[in-house]
């Protein structure tokens, strides 16, 4: 090992708990001694140490998260690894963390760790040390099998950057002719796109969640009202325990036992649940969300239904911003923001940490303003459950914080888990799967079901749409799908023409465009969302660019012009003409009369003049722009400009430059009818 390489390492996971000063910052040697502290509390508290068998990332992650070596006491889901073996791999993990270039982020390094155990656990099986993996080709064989396809060669870069620092970690895995076999072994993994849920199924679930938050917002009161009389019921009861195990009697809302006449050491019952909540007036909105009847509401039902209420506020949030679903997850109370903008007025963005980068610690994602009565219902909840921590009595708003997490544990009394739950961690994000299987009266399946007209629609924007979104499916909705289903929409893709989504889109998708787009925002806006949002950009421009190779276009100049506009245009290739418009060779800019396919801007207007489009500003013959391409589906709307151009045309002034601009705008759409009505 080169002795300088001490000095070159050092913690690098993003975490307040890794300071220079921490007594886990940097080993003296390498690698460490078995008793070296690896990760250590914010209390001070050592969680794990090199030698561990298992070593657990809560501290950094915020929530339960383990490496696990293999040589500890034997787990049914866990594969065994020998010690010699297990020592390997924490040298290699140890790298990860503290070498030159070291897991900024606890879900890199658990993702290498899965990756690169495997291996390890090979070597076990077949009696051999990972460290003489090079002198056994037979065991090496099996290694192509082990990484994910959509991750085999990232797993290979990892292996190779092992094998570049064979001196330092004092041992080589595979050498540069098992690596060479194991890349040639690797197929061409075809990556699929994340599918694009199509309008009709997009705006049934929006509409969907709107209302059930709507719901929720007109009865909080009164589910504020019934959750806190619920708590001081059990507060009181709970007082006379002092310490022991809780008796039948505890329970306010359960018929204690026989011979008990109501009452159990001062303890209250106020008759089952079901009469509380027809005097609070809640029952119908159980019944509507939840499809239970009278008799099986319980007092868990409550809970229930703010689970529910809570994670339709999650999808809402999703379905009008660019976060990822774990953004969105650790959002708190002061998230919403309005910007005023001096083009576009108030602007609402989502303030949270992003989950990718260091420089996004306190990241922006532009949102639509409808937004607002998400975060109201969830600080609403959130502040609900957090009374549950206070003392009976307590002036609860006195006790408040605004930058409470949104999400959060369920800390209701009379709830079914009973263990303690480490306050620095977070729960686990369920899946959108998930919530709709557990509350089956959100969505009416049916009108989730593929039909034809959304099969088409999802398959131009995702090719690649494997056979689960067939017609006559249910739609299976999922987190990441909300991501790329909001870029797409907000590039006014042709895609989305339906009248209500359009009205529901509007705002957001005009704000998304400014501040993604064209970059004029004064604040650094989150890093992944804008490039995400970019990358679509140019999906959805090669998606428009390839529909100009079919019939629907054409050129008032002929046949042989048009095939010289699309000659590098293919219907085929997808990814060749999104190259083509990112290097800017081709272009594609919507017009009255269809699409300006000019690469330079176009000095005669063509938005809202378009008498030199089609040549009306030629008195003897007509002469379109030879860079022009007739859209034979606006016609509608070439009908509505003539309209307005003939109502204008009445009351302009013989011998005046604006009409002469009319009557060649008039001659332009006659020129196009002409066209279009030949073809």
């Amino acid at each position: 090992m080169k002795t300088n390489i001490l000095s070159e390492l050092r913690l690098s996971i993003e975490s307040p708990l890794v300071v220079p000063d921490s007594p886990n910052y940097r080993p003296p040697i390498w690698p460490p001694l078995p008793d070296w502290p690896v990760i250590i509390a914010a209390n001070g508290e050592v969680v794990s140490r090199w030698g561990d068998a298992v070593w657990r990332l809560d501290p950094w992650a915020g929530k339960a998260l383990t490496l696990n070596f293999g040589d500890g006491p034997v787990k049914k889901h866990v594969a065994a690894i020998d010690p010699g073996n297990a020592n390997l791999l924490r040298t290699v993990t140890g790298w990860w963390l503290y070498g030159p270039n070291g897991s900024r982020g606890h879900r890199g390094l658990k993702t290498r760790f899965d990756q690169m155990r495997r291996i390890f656990v090979l070597c076990t099986q077949k009696g051999i040390l990972a460290s003489n993996l090079s002198k056994y080709p037979n065991v090496a064989e099996f290694i192509p099998n082990i990484p994910q396809a959509s991750r085999a060669k990232e797993f290979v870069a990892l292996l190779h950057e092992l094998y570049e620092r064979r001196e330092d970690l004092g041992f080589t895995l595979l050498d540069r002719k098992g690596l060479a076999r194991l890349a040639m072994c690797i197929p061409d993994h075809q990556q699929l796109q994340t599918p694009y849920i199509p309008p009709r199924i997009w705006n049934y679930q929006i509409t969907r969640l709107r209302e059930c938050l709507d719901d929720f917002m007109t009865h909080q009161k009164q589910v504020e009202e019934c959750f806190r009389f619920c708590l001081a019921a059990y507060k009181h009861n709970a007082i006379n325990l002092r310490g022991q195990s809780r008796p039948q009697s505890f329970y306010p809302f359960q018929s204690p036992l026989e011979g008990s006449k109501g009452k159990l050491a001062g303890n209250e019952y106020y008759g089952l649940f079901i009469k509380t909540a027809h005097r609070f007036g809640i029952v119908e909105l159980f019944n509507r969300w939840l499809g239970v009847n009278a008799n099986e509401i319980r007092i868990q039902t409550l809970s229930s239904y703010l689970k529910l209420v809570s994670s339709a506020a999650l999808s809402y949030l999703l379905n009008f911003s660019l976060m990822r679903v774990e953004e969105a997850w650790n959002l708190r109370g002061d998230c919403l923001h309005i910007e005023n903008d001096p083009r576009f007025g108030d602007i609402y963005v989502l303030r949270g940490r992003t989950t990718k980068t260091m420089s996004d610690a306190e990241a922006i994602w532009v949102t639509s303003p409808s937004v607002s009565v998400a975060v109201e219902a969830l600080r609403g909840i959130a502040n609900l459950r957090a009374e549950c921590s206070f003392p009976l009595g307590s002036d609860y708003k006195q006790l408040y914080k605004p930058n409470r997490y949104l999400f959060d544990y369920m800390f209701e009394l009379w709830g079914t888990q009973f263990t303690k739950r480490n306050p620095s961690n977070r729960p686990s994000i369920p899946s959108y799967l998930y919530i709709l299987r557990s509350f089956n009266k959100l969505f009416d399946p049916e009108q989730l079901r593929i039909k034809r007209e959304d099969f088409e629609l999802a398959r131009q924007v995702t090719p690649t749409l494997t056979d689960e979104f067939a017609v006559g499916r249910i739609w299976p909705l999922a987190w990441h799908q909300l991501r790329r289903t909001g870029a797409v929409n907000m590039q006014a893709s042709g895609l989305v023409s339906d009248a209500s989504l359009q009205f529901q889109l509007k705002h957001v998708a005009k704000a998304m465009s400014l501040y993604y787009g064209q970059n004029h925002s004064r604040v650094r806006l989150e890093e992944k969302a804008h490039d995400y949002y970019i990358r679509t950009m140019y999906e959805t421009l090669g998606r428009q660019l390839q529909q100009l190779t079919s019939d629907r276009f054409i050129s008032p100049h002929g046949e042989r012009r048009k095939s010289d506009i699309v000659r590098l245009m293919s219907a085929e290739d997808a990814r060749k003409v999104i190259d083509l418009a990112k290097k800017g060779i081709v272009a594609h800019r919507p017009i009255l009369l269809g699409i300006c396919t000019s690469r330079t801007p176009c000095p005669y207007g063509g938005i809202d003049n378009i008498a030199r489009c089609g040549g009306g500003d030629s008195f003897s013959e007509p002469k379109p722009c030879a860079d022009v391409l007739f859209d034979t589906e606006q016609l509608d709307e070439v009908e509505m400009l003539e309209a307005v151009l003939d109502e204008r045309l009445a009351a302009a002034d013989a011998g005046t430059p604006l009409r002469a601009s009319l009557e060649a705008q008039k001659r332009s759409l006659e020129n196009y009818r002409r066209v279009i009505c030949k073809k």
